[in-house]
């Protein structure tokens, strides 16, 4: 096959679908505008200390390796993934809570500290195992006619969407402790929105990092995009970094191409989009050729929060886990500040990411590669972070301290990089700094959400968080199958094939 796929953007949904392509025998060019790839899913390098950009974590391994044995390779031959026990320690104000897979394990902690809450837990885990396979099948399908919501598999998973119920709303009905809510509901954040707000059907977030693990590769996530790339360049498509598009090479509507920051033009038979969505609509697209997603239409949707992020090489070890995640005391009104108020928390939630514990590459011995993450209020809070940034960074580092028992974090520091909202849409070229991509309300979700065949553009396909089904690692890889598939099914060629959920192997 000599079809011609030009790919905007190396992050790991271009990369996943360049993989999957380019295995299939078409002609894939990926156009990268920075020096590196894998998008939000990057490596940062400070002198002998590495660091992910963005996730630092990957659940629901099964996709990357269905994925990978349909590019007729086997992802464990590129990735030493270790699964996390535990996955992750959460700090709230006198309590800490261990989360692990161990069923045994976490009903038993939850009965110790809060005590009547451990069958909860059970139910939860039953529940939402139905619920995961009742929306797994949406997950898995492309979403662009309203006719498609009257299929039988989404008449059945309609209830489970929990229209009427927040996360925080689902999840009280298992728990009656308000930390133990929360610690099934932070993975909202991963989606950039609030637990009061994100719909109920989201508690499949938490379920399934309960239910099938939380893995790490050695060398850090980012190794996924390398193996992505790799596989890609094995299958004769090529990657080529510090190549930028300017604009899509239009013919009215249809897509012909794309025009490069060179001012050559490179002609597609297809393009896909893997750039920030909202970011490529105002960028790489006329002015006056969208009217759905026009740069005025953009403006008035909603956008997930942003992320402030440290990332510090410490010339001497810290006594932390892989994971550990920092509520604040007032989490809800922490929360608020972020979506509602756009304000910076003067108590804010951190999540910290210290894999030198499970992964020695990272950083010298005896040293640490610590990443520090807070979320923040995207750019429409118009904040300004030049003013802003050098406070923020004392605020972060004083609740690290004095939440985690590290001392005199400053003397210790050898390199540093930070990552501002200001950044995010500046340097990385994310709309408004909004790091989670659209929201997830469920006026963007599914048939609302931009489809994975651009509806606005002939010959104009999606990737990413921006499009169906979402935001997060996996729902990105998702993205690229049903994009692939899209292509594939158009050309008449075998598609990829999607399994069922794997038989669960409940660890305790």
């Amino acid at each position: 096959m000599s079809k011609r796929i030009s790919i905007v953007g190396a992050g790991p949904g271009g990369l996943a679908a360049a993989m999957l392509l380019s295995s299939k025998g078409y002609k894939v060019n990926v156009f990268e505008k920075q020096s590196y790839i894998g998008g939000r899913n990057s490596k940062i390098k400070l002198g002998e200390y590495s660091f992910d950009m963005g996730p630092t974590f990957f659940s629901m391994v099964h996709i990357a390796e269905e994925l990978f044995t349909a590019a007729h390779r086997n992802v464990h031959d590129y990735l030493q993934l270790v699964e996390l026990n535990p996955m992750y320690e959460l700090v709230f104000d006198k309590k800490r809570l261990v989360m692990s897979r161990d069923r045994d394990f976490m009903k038993k902690q939850l009965e110790e500290m809060y005590p009547g809450n451990g069958e909860g837990y059970d139910r939860f885990m039953k529940e939402t195992a139905c619920k995961m396979d009742a929306l797994t099948p949406i997950l898995q399908s492309k979403m662009d006619r309203f006719l498609q919501l009257l299929h039988p598999k989404v008449l059945k998973a309609l209830p489970e969407l929990e229209i009427t119920n927040s996360l925080y709303d689902v999840l009280s009905r298992y728990f009656t402790e308000d930390e133990i809510k929360l610690a099934f509901t932070f993975q909202s954040k991963y989606l950039g929105m609030s637990p009061w707000e994100c719909p109920g059907a989201f508690s499949i977030l938490s379920y399934m990092e309960h239910a099938y693990g939380v893995f790490y590769p050695i060398g850090g996530l980012h190794e996924l995009s390398t193996a992505m790339a790799k596989v890609t360049k094995e299958h004769g498509g090529e990657i080529h970094t510090n190549c930028g598009v300017r604009k899509l090479w239009m013919e009215n509507k249809k897509v012909k191409g794309v025009i490069l920051e060179n001012n050559e033009k490179v002609e597609a038979d297809e393009v896909i989009i893997n750039a920030d969505f909202a970011h490529a609509m105002t960028n790489l697209v006329d002015r006056n050729m969208l009217r759905k997603y026009s740069s005025s239409n953009l403006e008035k949707k909603k956008y997930s929060c942003s992320t402030f992020m440290i990332y510090l090489g410490l010339n001497t070890k810290v006594n932390l886990g892989h994971h550990t995640i920092i509520f604040a005391n007032d989490y809800k009104k922490n929360v608020e500040e972020i979506t509602k108020r756009k304000i910076l928390s003067e108590e804010p939630s951190i999540y910290i990411h210290n894999p030198v514990v499970t992964d020695p590459t990272v950083a010298p011995k005896g040293k640490t590669a610590l990443y520090i993450l807070a979320p923040v209020p995207n750019n429409f809070s118009e904040i300004e972070w030049k003013k802003e940034q050098t406070t923020f960074r004392k605020i972060v580092l004083r609740i690290v301290e004095e939440k985690t028992g590290l001392q005199n974090m400053e003397k210790y520091i050898e390199v540093e990089k930070m990552i501002t909202p200001k950044q995010w849409e500046d340097d990385i070229f994310v709309y408004r700094g909004a790091t989670f991509n659209l929201g997830h309300q469920l006026s963007q979700m599914m048939v609302f959400r931009p489809h994975n065949q651009f509806e606005e553009l002939q010959n104009c396909w999606l990737v990413g968080g921006g499009t169906h089904p979402g935001s997060g690692l996996p729902t990105i890889l998702e993205s690229a199958r049903i994009t692939s598939n899209g292509i594939l099914s158009r050309d008449k060629a075998q598609t990829v094939p999607i399994s069922p959920l794997p038989t669960l192997e409940v660890s305790s």
